[in-house]
């Protein structure tokens, strides 16, 4: 396997760059990374000692680094241009076209998507994790309505999580409410959430790796045995698709794809800032 080392730069906080390149990186599963981030690079000393520091990685190395840039600074990313190094600007190539179609020159002004450029959009925000921290492992009830999806699932399936990256990242209002032992008997929805079928999502799991999850909460518990396990995944999907609750596996799913499959199976793309 090749290894290989890799840096995301940026003159803010280097999210971005670190985003779009991963994701490049994916596409390349022979390839061993080795990371590093280094954001606020804001000034030409602090991007000249960032270029000594990439040229004397090269210099120990077999192969030149990677670095991924989002700079929109020119004279900070020529600078780290000129490391010796395999540099891929993810920014400056795509706003020199857009400036071309759109007959418009950007304005150049570092952070923006991820600063607050729009207060409304951050507040809604704010008030989507709040409403997802009130109403996480159906500890209330009353607030159902407000919600824009309530989260399904036996427990340890990801629903918190995946509740806080909803509300966080698309300002969505997300309840999540555990289907306990007692719930499974029944094949059916619980009571307090039938009134809300249309809001419901469900997740699940394989029985193995649930089984492993929650070893690590209670060992060698009858609750973490992969028999239970293999029960209530059982169990709980036999009452999704008897109620007609949509569910995703999650197995081996990451939380942005979980995301994106509910904004589109609950029709909540519109909740995008």
């Amino acid at each position: 396997m090749k290894n290989r080392i890799i840096f995301f730069v940026s003159d803010r906080t280097a999210i971005t760059a670190e985003t779009l390149g991963n994701t490049l990186m994916t596409q390349f599963e022979s390839v061993k990374q080795e990371r590093h981030v280094i954001p606020f690079i804001d000034t030409e000393k602090r991007a000249l000692e960032v270029r000594d520091r990439i040229n004397k990685v090269s210099a120990n190395s077999e192969e030149r680094p990677i670095v991924f840039s989002t700079f929109t600074d020119d004279k900070l990313r020529e600078i780290i241009s000129l490391s010796d190094c395999l540099f891929y600007d993810l920014f400056n190539d795509y706003i020199t076209r857009m400036e071309a179609d759109l007959s418009q020159e950007s304005s150049h002004i570092a952070g923006k998507s991820h600063g607050l450029v729009d207060r409304n959009s951050y507040e809604s925000r704010i008030r989507a994790v709040n409403y997802a921290l009130v109403n996480d492992d159906g500890a209330r009830l009353d607030h159902y309505e407000m919600a824009d999806v309530i989260l399904v699932g036996v427990s340890r399936t990801g629903k918190t999580p995946t509740s806080l990256y909803l509300a966080l990242q698309y300002g969505i209002f997300p309840a999540n409410f555990p289907i306990t032992d007692g719930d499974l008997d029944n094949t059916q929805l619980p009571k307090a959430i039938k009134p809300f079928k249309d809001k419901l999502f469900g997740l699940t799991i394989a029985a193995e790796q649930l089984s492993r999850i929650r070893e690590e909460r209670r060992p060698g518990s009858p609750y973490a045995s992969l028999r239970t396990c293999q029960r209530e995944i059982s169990q709980v999907e036999e009452i999704f698709q008897l109620e007609k609750v949509p569910y995703l596996n999650v197995t081996s799913i990451s939380i942005e794809e979980i995301a994106a499959q509910i904004r589109l199976t609950r029709d909540l793309d519109d909740k995008q800032f």
